[in-house]
Order: structure tokens, then sequence, then C-alpha cells
């Protein structure tokens, strides 16, 4: 009896062995069932010599556990003790896979399969495999044989008997007669489709290339003829029937789950495509219509089911399309945009992680060794295996990789391979993720051999393997070897791989192989939208290329044409109207917003082409806008079905907008980019202001419409403040606004004031209301009381607060009143009302002047956001917008009585009015100026590159480049632009601290 507090000598040999929980161990080796054996020595080493001693004890009680009855029990454990070579396979696979172990323990008769040890056993091919799913006559029974196949497969594996390469090749084997078993259930299901014709089963991927992981995706293609004179359509239609219950039954779940997806989307024309096609319909594609990755795809073509002779036939045919693929153009270049096609997808969480798809992964090395083989294979007949470690072991000994890197490669990809292998085997799930929990680490470590300290030394191993292969693979793509192979475009002169490589790089391709699946995508088919988008693709990259952003250009743009690609004005539009193309794509790759308010409505491209250069771009007027806003709202059945429409014209005109600022920031071939700075601000504020201005005359409309018909018991007007009076408003920027309302003859004043309250209300909800559109956001905290004011007053109150209550801030603020909607006549004399405030007769005291000051520096110090880099903040900074607009609003109270120029609502007007009239140097008002428009085009750069405002310089690389695109900035100078911005604002703050301050 162990005494108190010390450890018994089991739990201490249970750590020497390796155990990880001895406490559980000691518990389970007291089970009954184990009791014959528990203190056999050796069934402690064996356990000890698995990958998780804990886990191949649990899995081998449970099977004990299993046993039918003490006979079975006690010929498992005799066994175990007895048989050397079973006890290491048997205890290995419990200590690698719980499935396996889940398996064994709900058909516990199977572990007699580990039993035989016949030369045969040791490395068997697709005949004995087929010997061992002989009895399976439906669904669940191939299950059940497949996995009783599997477990000697993993046996070997673990135990060393076979090394990575050949257990991948038994597991294609196995994918090989489990598809040969499925098609005859399939056959046996529907004798007369099996009658009416010939069906060939193609593997391709890793299966083709007799490389399959224990858990995969096993990709076919499917070829079909006609049998004994049949009619061609029905035995199309039979061998569609045959091949689609034939993946069924290997892929649907059952009560013993599944076995592995079969995949036909190889197939031409992919998901789009019939499934099974004749050899002829297969050669007139891939003749016509395939893409450079298709041939790519076909270095793995193996018949291996139904008839072989088809599909040897089906081989034979396609081989010589195959080894031509080279000679395609942008052959080079297709290829490496394979390779980093699924890069950008890859969730960043995971791509540290990614064994298959990452840097450094399996995939590298696959597509370095393909692209290889497609092209020296045209002339090297030994380069044409399906099997990645043989063809990189023949373009070793043909000279087309030199011997040292290819065996470094090999190295690396056993390894990685032999790590994909004991992930999926432990729970057989489809996953290349490394995981991250330490015990499945230290599982898989132990697994490889490392036993000291497992993880550790895993990591380490995985970290170097995948460093060799980052460093060859892109060395194997560039050699010399592949010189004069790559164009660019037709056309072109024929560059070197690096250069071409080089070229997309330079070009602002951040993963040029993700650009490859949307061309495929837009490009491929037969029909009349893929051949035009095939002739305007080359000249679409090329301006994706002179973007902030030619990845997402290209991305958006299949998104349009997904979605508008069955349009036939959609069609035209591309095709005859250069600019409209053009400018579509400036538009697509420019940042976010613009495309997510296409996004919303696709149709919006159509403003991208009307007329010659893109006319289509130029805003409309405010009173186009409101006739067009106010008969849709005429036409609506209730207020939000009005609004609805109102705020969906708002969306088109902020995308035409957004489009016509990024068409002449970018420029176009023929049309250079916009020299005036000062005018693209003034076109957006104004068009934004317009906007906002028309859309809440319609809200007002639709409003009063639904609830007191044709009149409000209360003239209503909206005043617009900030940069909304001053026709200066961003994409993002709130209305801020003011609300007067004077009673009707004869109508009570608390009932006029409840029914300009309900107006108020109600529009503010329903412009808010979420949906496809924006939402415009009113701001009333400039009105009298701010926030704790009421949201409306009467023209009397605002007077009679004004004339006792009023504060300079308020005068101030009033400089950019202007009406924006509403009764016209009570607007008026609300901006009579006001004149005397915000043009004071003499200008304002000494008193008023400090008390602005004291207001600017006490703003300055306290409403800058924490962290924010003053110096490049638009806003709040020095130099920034609030310094020069405060500027020239104290010059417009001091002077606007005398100086008529002065009496606007616009910065930029009354800037130049105040250098027109003296007050300011002509030198200074300049500085004034360019900084102002300076930080409001960075404001706007920023909205157009993020999709939401901000007052500052994005800290994210990409989008920091696609501001300074914006702004005129070729890539590689946002530092100069910065630069720039700083020297900009630090001159203006100069003359504020003149001009505002008196310094």
């Amino acid at each position: 009896m162990t005494a108190p507090g010390r450890r018994s000598s089991t739990f201490t040999r249970l750590l020497r062995h390796g155990f990880t929980d001895p406490s559980a161990a000691e518990r389970l080796l007291q089970s009954v069932e184990v009791a014959p054996i528990r203190n056999d020595p050796v069934l402690l080493e064996a356990l000890g010599a698995t990958a998780d001693p804990d886990l191949a004890l649990h899995g081998l009680v449970r099977l004990l556990e299993a046993q039918p009855d003490p006979v079975a029990q006690r010929e498992l454990l005799d066994t175990v003790i007895a048989a050397k070579p079973l006890r290491d396979r048997l205890l290995g696979v419990l200590g690698a896979s719980a499935a396996l172990a889940d398996h064994l323990a709900r058909h516990p008769g199977d572990w007699q399969a580990l039993v035989m040890y016949e030369p045969r056993d040791l490395h068997p091919e697709v005949e004995e495999f087929e010997q061992g799913l002989a009895e399976a006559t439906d669904p669940v029974s191939l299950r059940v044989a497949y996995r009783r196949c599997l477990l000697s497969i993993a046996a070997r594996d673990v135990c060393g008997t076979t090394d990575v390469a050949q257990t991948a090749a038994e597991l294609a084997d196995l994918a090989t007669a489990t598809l040969r078993a499925a098609l005859a259930i399939a056959r046996a299901a529907a004798p007369e489709d099996a009658a009416q014709c010939r069906l060939a089963v193609i593997a391709m991927g890793k299966c083709g290339g007799h490389e399959l992981n224990y858990v995969s995706d096993v990709d076919v293609i499917f070829v079909g003829e006609t049998a004994d004179g049949a009619d061609e359509g029905k035995a199309l239609r039979s061998a569609t029937r045959l091949a689609s219950h034939m993946m069924r039954i290997c892929s649907e779940t059952t009560v013993e789950g599944s076995i592995w997806p079969v995949d036909a989307n190889l197939r031409p024309e992919g998901r789009n495509g019939p499934l099974v096609r004749t050899l002829s319909s297969h050669l007139a594609y891939y003749r016509r219509w395939a893409k450079t990755w298709e041939f790519q795809a076909l270095l793995k073509a193996r018949p291996v089911a139904g008839d072989i002779e088809l599909g040897e036939e089906y081989v034979a045919a396609l081989e010589p399309l195959v080894w031509k693929a080279a000679e395609r153009e942008n052959f080079v270049a297709d290829v490496q945009k394979m390779r980093r096609r699924v890069v950008e997808n890859i969730p960043v969480s995971e791509l540290d992680r990614q064994l298959k798809l990452g840097p450094g992964g399996l995939r590298d090395v696959e597509f370095a060794v393909q692209l290889l083989q497609l092209v020296h294979g045209r002339d090297d007949a030994s380069l044409r295996s399906g099997t990645t470690l043989d063809a990189l072991q023949a373009l070793a000994a043909g000279g087309y990789v030199g011997r040292a890197d290819a065996a470094q490669l090999d190295t690396a990809y056993r390894f990685l391979r032999s790590m994909e292998h004991r992930i999926q085997l432990y729970r057989l799930r489809r996953t290349h993720l490394v995981p991250e929990e330490e015990a499945d680490l230290r599982r898989i470590g132990r697994s490889l051999g490392l036993r000291v300290d497992a993880v550790a030394e895993l990591t380490r191993e995985w970290k170097r393997h995948a460093s060799v292969v980052r460093r060859l693979h892109e060395k194997l793509f560039y050699r010399p070897l592949l010189d004069a192979v790559a164009q660019l475009a037709p056309g072109e002169a024929r560059l070197s791989p690096e250069a071409a490589r080089e070229r997309l790089i330079a070009l602002g391709y951040a993963d040029p192989a993700a650009a490859l699946r949307h061309l495929e995508a837009l490009a491929s088919g037969v029909t009349r939208k893929a051949a035009i988008q095939r002739t305007l693709l080359p000249v679409l990259l090329g301006w994706f290329a002179d973007s902030a952003d030619p990845d997402a250009g290209l991305l958006n743009f299949r998104k349009v044409s997904d979605a508008l690609g069955k349009t036939p004005w959609y069609l035209r539009l591309l095709r005859d109207e250069g600019a409209a193309a053009e400018n579509l794509a400036r538009v697509l790759s420019a940042g976010r917003l613009a495309p997510d308010l296409l996004m919303r409505a696709p149709e919006a491209v159509a403003l991208l082409g009307d007329g010659d250069g893109g006319s289509g771009l130029e805003p409309r007027s405010r009173a186009h806008l409101e006739q067009e806003i106010l008969a849709a709202v005429g036409r609506a059945d209730g207020a939000l079905q009005a609004v609805t429409a109102a705020r969906g014209v708002r969306r088109r005109e902020l995308f035409r907008t957004a489009a016509a600022d990024i068409v002449d920031s970018y420029g176009t071939e023929t049309k250079p980019a916009e020299a005036d700075q000062g005018a693209l601000v003034d076109r957006v504020g104004g068009a934004v202001s317009d906007l906002n201005a028309a859309t809440l005359a319609g809200t007002l409309r639709a409003v009063v419409r639904e609830g007191w018909g044709d009149t409000l018991p209360t003239r209503f007007a909206i005043i617009g403040m900030g940069r909304f009076g001053g026709h200066e408003l961003g994409y993002g920027s709130d209305a801020d606004v003011l609300f007067v309302h004077e009673p009707r003859d004869g109508v009570d004043e608390h009932e006029a004031g409840v029914a300009a309250g309900r107006v108020v209300a109600e529009m503010r909800r329903l412009l808010q209301i979420p949906s496809a559109d924006p939402p415009l956001l009113i701001d009333a905290d400039l009105r009298p009381e701010g926030k704790s004011g009421p949201l409306v007053r009467t023209l009397k109150s605002y007077e009679a607060y004004y004339r006792r209550w009023s504060l300079v801030w308020e005068s101030q603020a009033l400089l950019r009143a202007e009406p924006v909607a509403g009764d016209e006549d009570l607007a008026r004399r609300f901006v009579d009302l006001i004149d005397p405030l915000r043009y004071p007769a003499e200008g304002l005291g000494d008193d008023a002047v400090r008390e602005i000051r004291r207001l600017k520096a006490r703003m300055e110090t306290e409403r800058l956001p924490r962290g924010a880099d003053p110096k490049l903040h638009t806003k709040l900074g020095p130099g920034g917008l609030s310094d020069i607009e405060w500027t020239v609003q104290l010059m417009q109270l001091r002077h606007g009585w005398a100086e008529p120029g002065l009496r606007t609502t616009r910065t930029r007007e009354a800037l130049a009015a105040a250098c027109a009239a003296g007050l300011i140097p002509g030198e200074e008002a300049a500085i004034l100026d360019e900084a102002w428009v300076l930080a409001t085009r960075v404001r706007n750069a920023v909205m157009l590159v993020r999709g939401r405002a901000g007052d500052t310089f994005p800290s994210d690389a990409r989008e920091l480049a696609a501001v300074g695109r914006y702004l005129g900035y070729e890539p590689g100078h946002v530092g100069d632009m910065l630069d720039a911005y700083r020297r900009t604002a630090r001159r203006a703050r100069g003359v504020v601290d003149e001009l505002f301050y008196g310094a």
C-alpha cells in the first residue's frame, strides 16, 4: 500500500513512459479488462513508444470493453502481449488516431485486420484494397470496410513500415478501390443506366497524382460515351445519374459517417458545366476555351474507375495539349498567379498555421514543380509524372533543378506532408492547420520521432522546413531556365519570369495570383459576356495597376460583372464606350466607399458612360435634384416609401460625386488629372451639400403630406449650419441644421409647436432607418441652448433668445447659416434676423475677440483625441481646418458689416474677399487656402478609401498609399505626402498665429 502523500511506483513508471495524466492511466490499468496484463512490462514499454500513451491506453481499454465475450478479450490480450508486430501496430494506431479508436470500439473485431504480416501486406496495392472492400454492398458497409483498410495503412504509417510517399500512394490506391466499389454499387442500383453508357472516372489532384492525404476531397472528371449504339443524349443522362450516385455514396453522411467528398469541379466550366461529357466534348473545350490552370490540373489526370480503356483514351488525347500549355501567352504569369491566388483569402489568424496554402507551405513546392514540368516536359518525357516527389527527382536528374535544392525541397516536403498526415489522422478531419493546443503538438511531434521536447522540436523543425520552402520555391520559379517563356500581354516583348514578376509587383499587384482567380471567372466560358470581357481585361488590368488597390479593383469588377453581366446595356457600355470602362476601373480600385455605393445598386455603373468623356459624372444642379426627389415623393405611397425613394436618389448621386472625384483626381488616358485641387474640393462640397438639401426637402414634403395633407399648421424652414450651410460637406459629414417654424394664421402656438416637433422627429427617424442606402444624420446641436434647448423654435423665440442670451460663439456659428429647405419666406426672415448678429455694426469689441481666442485655445487643448498626432490631424491640428476657419470667421465678424464680400457662408469665398479687401496679404491668403484645401482633400480621401470618416491619415500601409494616390503621389511616396502635409500645415499655422492670435 502506498503511504499517504507518496506517489505509487506505477505512477512514477507511467510518468517515465510518457503519460501526461498518470492518475487517469493508473485508474484505467486497474480496470477488470486490463487486469491480466497490467503488470506486464511489455505493455508499458509499448504504450510509451506511441505518440500519445494516454490516448493509446484509453483506446485499448475501450477496445477490450467492446469485445463480445471473455474469450474474445483473452484472445486480444494474448495477441497484444505475444505478437510484437500486432502490438506495435495496434497501439501505434490507438495512440495516434482517436477516430480509428472510435471505429475499433464500434467494430471490435476489426483489430484482426492488423494481425496479418505477410509480405504482400507490407505494401498493398489497388487489387488488395479491392479485395478488402469486396463485401461492401451499400454505403454503410462500404464505410466500415474502408476504415478497416485505413487501419492497416495507418498502422504501417505510424510504425514506420512505410514512408510518407508510400502512405500517400496507398491512400490513393484505397481511394481508387473505393471509387470502383462505389461505382459498382451505383451500377447495381441502376442496371439500365449501366447498360446504356460507358463511364470513365478520371482522378485529378492528389488522388490522380498518387499522393493523397488521409482526409481530402477526391477530385475527379467524368467521361461518358454510348454503349452498344445507344442514343448519345440518353447515354449521357444515364452516365450523369451513375456519376452523381457514385459521388453521393462516398460523400453523404451515414451512421458510419462519410468517406470523403468527391469533387468534380475541375471539369470543363466547373460547377456550371455538365457533370459528364463525351471525349470529343472534352477535347473541343480544352482546344478552344481551357485556361492555363486547367492544363496544369491535367498533369495529374489518371483513369481510376469505370471504363479504364475510355479513361486511357481521354488521357492520351489530352496529353499533347497539356505539354503545349507552356507555349500559351502569359503562361508563367498565369501559373504564378495560381499559386498566390489563395493567400489573399487565408484569414490572418490562420496564415501562420497553414501547412498547405501559407507561405512556405506544401502548395509552394507543388506549384514550383508543376511550373517547371510544364515548361520542360514539352521536350523531356521523363518529367511527366503526376507525383510531386517523383517529378522533383526527375527535374533534378535532368538538371532542371539543382540537386542540392531538390534534396532540400524533398526533405522539407516530406516533413510537411508527414505533419499534415498526423494532424488529419487524429480525428480524420480535413484540415491543413497546425493546432495550437500543446497536447496536440506533443502528439504530432512524438509521432514524428521527436521525443526530448516534442513541442519545441516540432515547432523548430516545421519553421525550418517552411523557411527552406519559401526560399527555394521562388529560386526555382525565377531561374534562367524559364527565360523567354513568358509574355505579359500580346504584342509586348517577351520577359523572363523574374522580370515578369518584378513587372507585376511594380504595377502594384500585391498578390498577382489572386487576380487570376477573378480573371478566370470573368473570361471563362463561351458567352458573349465572357468574350467581351476577354477583350477588355488586358486594358482593365493596366488601369487597375495604375490605382491604389488593383487587387480590389479586379475583385470589384467581378462583383459588378456578376450582378450585371446578363444585362445587354452593360455589355454595350463596356464594349463601345472606352471612357466608361476606364472610369469603372478607376472607381473600383480607389477605395471602399464608391464600390460599396455601387454594389448596393450596380445599375449606377451607367453613370460612368453617358456620352463622350463620361459626362454622366457631371454633378446635377440642386434644382434638378429637388425636382426628381419631389416627383418621386409625389408618386410614393406613404412617407416611408417616399423617403426610401429619396435616399435611393441620394445614394446614386453620392456615387456619381465620388466617381467624378476619383476620375478627376486620377485622370484618364484622354484627360489629365485635375490640377486645381480647390476646384475638386468645391465640386464635392457643393454636390454633397446640394444633394443633402434636396433630400431634406423631399423628406419634409413626405412627412408633411402623410401627417397633414398639403398644408402643415405652421410654416417650417430648415437652416443649414456648419459645413452644410457653407456648401463644404464631405462624404461622411452629418447635416448640421436649425429648425424654425411660425404658426399659420389662426393656429394655436402650442398646436403648431407640437406639429413642428413631430415633423422633426419623423424626418430624423426616416432618414436613419437601416437600409441599403447610407443614412443622413441630422445634427441640431448648434441650436440655442444646445442639446438642452428645444429642437425646433418659432421665429419669435429665436428673436427673443438672440436678443437676450446670445453668446459670441453663436454669432460665429451663424456665419455658416443658410436656408436649405422649407418655407422660403420664413427662411429669408430668419436670415434677416441673424444678419446683425453675425455681421455686427462696427465689428466685434475687444472683449468678444478675446473670448473667441480663449474658446479656440481651449478647444485645441481639450478636443484633440488622445494619442492622435496633432501635426497630422486635419481638423484640430496646427494649421488644420479649425485654425483656418476660425481665422476667416474672426475676420468676417470684425469686418463683415463693412465688406459685403465677407458676407458669405463659404470659407474660400470669404478668404478671397478678405484678400481683395486688403485684410490679408495675397501670399498669406494663398497659404491658408492651400492648407484648407489639402486638409479637406485628405478627409475626403480617407472616407473614399476606408468607407468611414476620419480626421487623420490612416495607419494601414495600403490605405495610406491609397490616400497618397488620390492626392497625386506615386507608390512609395507616402513619406513625401506626409512631409508635404506637415509643411503646408506648419506654414498655415504661422499665418494663423499672426492673424488670429496677433502674435
